[in-house]
């Protein structure tokens, strides 16, 4: 999962991204509200965690902006408000979930987890396709009746793919959900992947797309 951190406290922003990152996730993080704008609006995120007392531009504001242009990405609120009015109008302004700080770690990650759920329009929180069962909780996969510890960014890749299938994803979206701005990425570090997943699940599992990208078939009913 690719996660976009809006965040401008230093110890709590490393806090929680230390803490997604160890999850298996993606994370992004930025610290004030126009860089989270341009960010969201040149780039894809999965979640998005947005603190609402934010330098330069308020998260309500940023929240504004997104919604009013068509971007539906779920967004967790995280709030130093304890008022009632203050939930409701974040709520009604298009967040999907809000926390009020101090919270806990293992909590915001469950709530990022039913977010990410609801967007993709699953009812359980495992991810089943033909054979393979994903656990993004317990961050396992089962194939075959064979219980796989897959690294950190082969399993992301293997979500990601089983969550769109049927739409054949770009080189540039797979790399995105996996690698964060400040990591170095080489030419052919997808391809490896990939590789790795069709060792293990078979090489018809992912299918290249050219001059697109990569796709699993959408499995039949």
């Amino acid at each position: 999962m690719r996660a976009l951190l809006v965040e401008d406290d230093e110890d709590l922003g490393e806090v929680i991204r230390t803490a997604l990152t160890r999850e298996g996730n993606t994370v992004d993080w930025l610290k004030d509200g126009q860089s989270a704008i341009l960010a969201l609006t040149s780039e894809n995120f999965d979640v998005v965690i947005l603190d609402l007392g934010l330098p330069i531009i308020s998260g309500l504001e940023v929240l504004h902006t997104i919604r009013s242009h068509g971007n539906a990405v779920p967004v967790l609120i995280l709030t130093a408000h304890e008022t009632i009015e203050d939930r409701v109008r974040g709520l009604d302004m298009g967040a999907d979930d809000y926390m009020v700080k101090p919270f806990d770690l293992d909590e915001l990650s469950a709530r990022i987890r039913a977010m990410r759920r609801r967007g993709t329009g699953r009812a359980s929180p495992m991810i089943t396709y033909k054979g393979i069962s994903l656990d993004p909780a317990a961050h396992s996969v089962n194939f075959q009746e064979q219980m796989f510890s897959l690294p950190r960014r082969e399993f992301a890749l293997l979500q990601k793919l089983l969550e769109n299938q049927g739409k054949a994803l770009s080189r540039e979206q797979l790399t995105q959900s996996i690698y964060s701005w400040d990591e170095d990425v080489d030419s052919n570090a997808l391809e490896v992947h990939i590789h790795n997943l069709r060792k293990k699940f078979g090489v018809e599992l992912i299918h290249t797309i050219r001059g697109v990208g990569y796709m699993v078939a959408k499995e039949e009913s």
